[in-house]
């Protein structure tokens, strides 16, 4: 695989230069990510086709990477074709889990997202996708049904879960989310945040970025807050509370079926039975909690 992948990128017409250096880099677990040195330039390479069972149309991820740069919100994307994605290199370290709840970095984070929501629409160009988290929810359980998952006796349970949250949620505002903000996927270049990686950019509503963000980077309840006033710049009140900590829900809901989903689909090297057994908690928790909220 290593050494197809290294001879898909030399072949590429964005080249200047034959003696190209490919380092491949870690993380990703939907794509293969090779970092290129070309001459005195570098460039970030992303290997991978659609993934229809997770819902990922390169056309989609093209289109809103090419909009969040227009936007100022992610590097420039320097060529594409079927399978391939060129991007321009940003000198910077993916944030961690701990830096994204210090106040500070989750204000500059809530910015960018923010900027996200009501920005990178106007650079939008072609056909666009709604990615609402509850019809994913229900196309996943559909294919680990069909793909005879270790985890069918667990749908029917969770599918009448996201059928509450997603009376509990509305209404619902529509944006333009990013919908998978894992720390990995924010950049701090020394200067700045960058938002990468749009393979699932699309139409939602906001408290599923929002509840994304906090729950990928288990932020307690006094940063969830902030990060609440922050964005919507008024106090968090008991409707939005609960509303929030339902998206929240079905964000954790998503992950952990979307990781089932990954187990029996992906060839990509990675556990991902222990991220579902680790999401999968989490979501439960989550839930616990939800549930005592509405109740109280």
């Amino acid at each position: 695989m290593k050494a197809e992948n290294e001879r898909i990128i030399r072949t590429l017409p964005c080249w200047h230069t034959t003696e190209l250096q490919i380092e491949p880099l870690e993380g990703g677990i939907t794509n293969h990510n090779y970092l290129v040195t070309d001459g005195e330039s570098r460039y970030v390479v992303r290997l991978g086709d659609d993934i229809p069972v997770h819902q990922i149309k390169r056309f989609n991820e093209i289109a809103a990477a090419t909009a969040a740069h227009a936007a100022g919100l992610s590097p420039a994307i320097i060529h594409h074709e079927t399978g391939v994605l060129v991007m321009d290199y940003i000198a910077s370290k993916a944030l961690t889990a701990e830096q994204v709840g210090e106040r500070e970095t989750l204000r500059q984070i809530v910015s960018l997202v923010k900027k996200c929501h009501t920005r990178l629409p106007d650079h939008l160009r072609g056909a666009s996708v709604v990615f609402w988290v509850f019809h994913v929810i229900r196309d996943y359980a559909a294919t680990l049904h069909e793909g005879k998952s270790s985890h069918t006796a667990l749908l029917p349970g969770l599918l009448e879960t996201a059928k509450m949250l997603q009376e509990a949620g509305g209404p619902f505002d529509i944006i333009f989310g990013h919908n998978d903000l894992l720390p990995a996927n924010i950049l701090d270049d020394g200067q700045r945040l960058w938002l990468i990686d749009w393979e699932y950019g699309g139409y939602n509503t906001p408290l599923f970025d929002l509840g994304g963000l906090a729950s990928n980077n288990e932020l307690d309840e006094n940063l969830e807050r902030f990060m609440l006033e922050e964005y919507f710049e008024a106090p968090v009140s008991d409707d939005l509370w609960v509303r929030y900590n339902a998206m929240k829900c079905a964000s954790l809901l998503r992950e952990t079926l979307w990781s089932m989903v990954s187990e029996i689909h992906s060839t990509i090297d990675f556990d991902y039975s222990i991220y579902t057994s680790e999401n999968l908690a989490r979501f439960n928790r989550s839930l616990a909690e939800f549930k005592h909220l509405k109740h109280s």
